[in-house]
């Protein structure tokens, strides 16, 4: 008889019947924020009148942020830099910034102009002011106008890049393709759902018609995963143009080095360079700011020294008109080389990539003062060196070191292109990390080589795909100047996608005036549109490896965030109504033996399908049930204190709780399943004490007699209550006495008073002696017949393969295998 209860309540699960009945019952994480997170009896309920006063007079009981599983080996991982910091503190971390921002960056002058001039033969003066000019205000209006000035003040509550850009623009307007946001995760304190006055009409309809029409919502996620997928094909092309371009020096200083040798160098040193990722960088971290603060000097001494030794009178590129002089003297060559010119910049986005790790101030300082004018001083020394000597533009960065420094300036040279290289790597594991988080990619092994670093992070698989591309890259271009054809497209594709999102920031959230705001993708969108125009051109000399790279890097994450979205649409189409496990009462129509029971899932509200497939695989299901939905909200960092919400589900003789976890996308779990299991009883305990105390409350005001409350305004009945809540935020016990002034003295029983909750801490103390199991779902994915042939391909095949060959539920939730129990679910989507 109770089988057949059990397969009634599936079949109804079948058809969907979770969310639809008049009568349905609802758990705590379904009512509105201001509504208790316990359902309230039904007789209480039906009194009209009453029961609307009595709840809006009742305190809402605060949601108890109960535990934490990381952070435990280290104080303060979740804590961002001050942003108050002293003089000295922000010239430190500037000075930092050199070995982490700027490496790709100041690495640029190895083969800017080598490339530069292998389009344009140099047969004037003109020609080298000319390209110089083109290099200086590049320079200037991009990275130092565009980034230092403008994009840096769009980050996501100190977190920069392509993601933090998007997350900012899903907290001001539900675009995400996710349906899981709640009401409570806008109580986070690092939110920050502010909006000023100024433009506010435009701002909201701007919103109402992002979160309104889905190929809005589409056609953003979709540029947003283009600007992740090229700064991903960075992180191949970066490694080999700039260790290629360091090595090349031996070419014309070892007689016999010629191209095979030079490939082979590159080939070791990148390899080499790859292994040693498993290691982590923090033990060679330190060296990286020194090193690249000497690169800097290296370049902005040899160029004052070219400067005046040579031809001073380069000075004149200052002049823009210089601009106008190379194009038109050379037409369409100098529209060629613009693609050698964009190189000058490569690196620029990562002033805002890895703005998390130090603060606007100081990457603003370094850029400024140290970083711009040492590559201005490089370039013009350069310049001034091809003012005599026309014909070294092949080998001009090596050619124009002084006698005798040749050496120390190579070592120097790779051991910068080396570190430009790692940034990039760490780069593309952040990158893969931010879109895991959103649900943006498959799920891979994530080892964190610091325990005191939490953005230093491995992922074994993209190490080794990056280096077996890069290889691939260096092996079949041998050559700089193909590999630069390549190199530009992804970096100004990468500026673009920069240039619309921070747009839509200003539009939205900033609420900048309509002509300002304007004014931003006008200048550096027009100039960032004639560099990739120049670019493109290059598709057939290489170019077009970078939009191979982008295209399948952009496939697997769509795929990826498409099946994602259909299987959470059809769990919450198919989730269990509660109607259904009342009718089979609290024993849930089998037998509850001791235990604790841990049921991961991906619902923030209501009851999985799964659930009600473990009922009837099972011969008992656990006295205790837990519903653990781990959840990224669009902030970058979650505080722990505000990082768990606890939920009863059913009655109190159910015995079943939900526990939603939320992480934001820069966070990062370290769980050790014991702890998780100690501090899952402890915050449960905590949670049942806390409720026992609200409805204390509450019964008491409904035992007050109607009349006497009508008596007292209803400001005096809100003063104490309201005192509860901000003294309790600030950890004291004043809030009894608060309360104790207007209620009863009943009303302040302890816990030890209540035989029911006695009751109920027993019992979760027997269960947790028993252990706990983990109670997992192991979910086949399959179109629907009626499918479109493309849907059906897609889901069928290309994100089942994902799904076969990612890591598993078990191992990405770092539980035990000997307490874990899956069934298998297939959902038709």
């Amino acid at each position: 008889m109770e089988e057949e209860r059990i397969e009634e309540a599936v079949r109804l699960l079948r058809r969907g019947s979770g969310g639809e009945g008049s009568s349905r019952w609802v758990d705590g994480s379904e009512v509105d924020s201001e509504s208790p997170p316990w359902s309230l009896s039904e007789e209480n309920e039906s009194r009209e009148g009453y029961g609307s006063v009595r709840r809006r007079l009742v305190k809402k009981p605060k949601r108890v942020d109960s535990f934490d599983v990381e952070a435990m080996e280290i104080a303060g991982v979740h804590g961002h830099q001050p942003k108050d910091l002293s003089i000295w503190q922000t010239l430190a971390l500037a000075f930092q910034t050199l070995g982490v921002v700027y490496g790709d960056l100041g690495t640029s002058p190895l083969y800017v102009f080598s490339d530069v001039f292998s389009k344009v033969p140099i047969r004037s003066e003109v020609d080298v002011l000319g390209a110089l000019s083109l290099v200086m205000y590049t320079i200037a209006l991009l990275p130092l106008a565009k980034y230092v000035f403008v994009v840096l003040k769009a980050n996501d509550n100190g977190e920069g890049g392509t993601f933090a850009l998007y997350s900012l623009i899903c907290r001001y307007a539900k675009v995400n393709m996710l349906p899981n946001r709640q009401p409570a995760d806008e109580h986070i304190s690092s939110f920050k759902l502010k909006l000023p006055t100024p433009e506010l009409e435009r701002a909201l309809n701007i919103k109402e018609n992002l979160e309104r029409r889905s190929s809005l919502k589409t056609l953003l996620l979709l540029l947003v995963l283009m600007g992740t997928s090229m700064i991903i094909g960075d992180g191949i092309l970066t490694p080999a143009i700039s260790v290629m371009s360091a090595v090349s020096g031996l070419q014309g200083e070892i007689s016999g080095f010629g191209t095979n040798a030079l490939v082979l160098v590159s080939v070791v040193i990148l390899v080499g360079l790859f292994s040693i990722q498993q290691f982590g960088t923090s033990k060679v971290a330190f060296a990286f700011a020194p090193a690249l603060a000497l690169w800097f000097f290296s370049l902005g001494s040899i160029g004052i020294y070219n400067l005046i030794k040579h031809d001073i009178s380069v000075l004149r590129a200052f002049n823009p008109a210089y601009v106008y002089l190379f194009f038109k003297k050379n037409a369409g060559n100098a529209w060629s080389a613009l693609g050698g010119c964009v190189l000058c910049i490569t690196g620029a986005e990562a002033m805002f990539a890895d703005l998390g790790h130090f603060s606007v101030r100081s990457i603003q300082i370094a850029f400024t003062f140290v970083v711009f004018p040492c590559l201005l001083f490089a370039y013009m020394g350069q310049a001034a060196y091809l003012m005599k000597h026309p014909d070294a533009a092949e080998r001009i960065f090596y050619d124009s070191v002084p006698d005798g420094l040749f050496w120390p300036v190579f070592v120097i040279a790779t051991v910068a292109a080396i570190i430009a290289s790692q940034a990039m790597i760490s780069a593309s594991f952040s990158c893969i990390k931010q879109s895991m988080a959103l649900g943006c990619f498959p799920r891979l092994k994530i080892v964190h080589t610091s325990k005191r670093r939490m953005g230093q992070i491995y992922i074994p698989v993209i190490n080794w795909f990056l280096m077996i591309m890069c290889v691939l890259v260096v092996a079949t271009f041998r050559s700089t100047n193909d590999i630069a054809n390549a190199y530009g497209i992804a970096e100004v594709g990468v500026m673009m996608v920069s240039t619309t999102l921070v747009t839509l920031v200003m539009l939205l959230i900033w609420q900048t005036n309509l002509f300002l705001a304007l004014c931003f993708p006008l200048v550096f969108g027009s100039v960032e549109l004639i560099y990739m125009s120049a670019v493109l051109s290059k598709i057939t000399e290489g170019g077009w490896l970078p939009l191979v790279f982008a295209t399948c890097f952009l496939c697997v994450m769509y795929t990826w965030n498409y099946g994602s979205v259909l299987k959470y649409r059809s769990e919450v189409r198919e989730k269990i109504s509660m109607d259904v496990l009342l009718d089979l009462d609290s024993t849930l129509g089998t037998v509850r033996v001791p235990g604790i029971g841990l049921l991961y899932n991906e619902l923030v509200q209501g009851i999985p399908s799964v659930f009600g497939q473990f009922l009837l695989d099972l011969p008992a299901i656990h006295s205790i049930i837990v519903f653990v939905c781990i959840k990224y909200v669009p902030i970058p960092i979650v505080p722990q204190e505000e990082r768990f919400l606890f939920r009863r589900v059913g009655p109190k003789d159910y015995h079943m709780f939900r526990c939603v976890a939320r992480y934001g996308y820069k966070d990062v779990r370290k769980e050790d399943h014991h702890a998780f299991d100690l501090l899952l009883v402890e915050s449960l305990e905590k949670f049942l004490r806390r409720e026992a105390l609200d409805l204390a409350l509450e019964a008491n005001l409904e035992e007050s007699e109607p009349d006497s409350l009508s008596v007292r305004s209803r400001d005096e009945l809100q003063i104490p209550l309201m005192s509860d809540q901000r003294l309790e935020e600030a950890g004291t016990s004043a809030s009894d006495e608060a309360v104790s002034a207007v209620l009863p003295s009943s009303a302040m029983a302890t816990e030890e008073e209540d035989p029911r909750l006695e009751y109920e801490l027993s019992a979760i103390r027997e269960a947790m002696e028993s252990g706990f199991t983990y109670l997992l779902g192991h979910g086949d994915v399959r179109a629907k017949k009626n499918s479109w042939f493309i849907k059906k391909l897609v889901i069928n095949y290309f994100y089942a393969f994902l799904r076969r060959n990612c890591r598993g539920g078990a191992a990405t939730m770092k539980v035990p295998h000997t307490n874990i129990m899956q069934v298998r679910m297939t959902y038709m989507v």
